[in-house]
């Protein structure tokens, strides 16, 4: 399921992304002031979409969830389209906009990149916002010129760095997807990962048993390169296989990355 953003009124959606809509005037009627924001609505549907998906997610589930009725919402947010921009940008205020100042360049940008990975495992839904077409809201803007500036410490020539930002964010979205997937393959199916490959692995044998003549290059990689059992920081349970794999991918594709933008520096000079 991708959703595209930026589907609302423009105007309207700017304003509230940026807060910049002419204040209302003073109440004067009596009674008790209204308990709902913008602020608020953002945050019941981003727990929505965090605990449910994005498929759940609709104005009569955020106004459930604060005790309200859809129409309620709408003297807020015009529609799902501008709450949809809303929760995208918000999100990413969780996001460091600073990291300390280091000669490292690759350290900084190492731990931008974990930053966001993150960000996406915990809210799965924001990867299926499509990146055609952007929000331009001052979150996701901060996230921007947070790399640009990280990127820039590299010495390379804009141009460079342009592409550099095209290249680190699908990196981090493709491993945070698959570790997010990994997490709930299980409740979506009903079958754990080893009853899956379990399965598939039996039949496999024996419905083809040339596979190994027939894919050489893929046997020889797997012998080669097993991976090897991984644990989590409190040594504790065993991370499943799909997310132990996407992470160390993560690791050592960001880390392959990083040494070629370190081989341009040095081609440069």
């Amino acid at each position: 399921m991708v959703v595209f953003a930026g589907q609302g009124d423009a105007r309207r959606s700017l304003s509230l992304l940026w807060r910049a809509e002419v204040a209302a005037p003073p109440r004067t009627a009596p009674g008790p002031k209204p308990r709902l924001s913008v602020d608020a609505i953002v945050a019941a549907a981003i727990a929505v979409a965090d605990e449910e998906g994005m498929a759940a997610l609709s104005m009569r589930a955020v106004g459930d969830r604060l005790g309200r009725t859809a129409m309620a919402l709408y003297t807020h947010v015009p529609g799902k389209s501008e709450l949809l921009d809303l929760m995208y940008d918000a999100v990413h205020a969780e996001l460091p906009t600073s990291y300390p100042e280091s000669d490292d360049w690759r350290a900084p940008l190492t731990a931008w990149a974990g930053e966001v990975l993150e960000l996406y495992v915990r809210h799965p839904w924001v990867l299926q916002v499509s990146q055609a077409r952007p929000v331009l809201g001052p979150h996701e803007y901060a996230n921007l010129d947070t790399l640009v500036r990280l990127l820039g410490a590299t010495g390379l020539e804009a141009g460079t760095v342009r592409r550099l930002v095209g290249t680190l964010f699908p990196l981090v979205q493709g491993s945070a997807r698959t570790v997010a997937d990994a997490r709930r393959a299980a409740t979506a199916t009903g079958s754990s990962d080893e009853e899956w490959w379990a399965a598939r692995s039996a039949a496999l044998t024996e419905l083809v048993p040339d596979f190994a003549e027939r894919f050489p290059a893929v046997i020889r990689l797997e012998r080669e390169a097993a991976p090897e059992p991984y644990r989590t920081h409190d040594d504790q349970d065993a991370m499943p296989y799909p997310e132990r794999e996407a992470r160390e991918t993560f690791r050592v594709g960001l880390g392959v990355l990083l040494d070629g933008i370190e081989a341009a520096r040095a081609g440069r000079s």
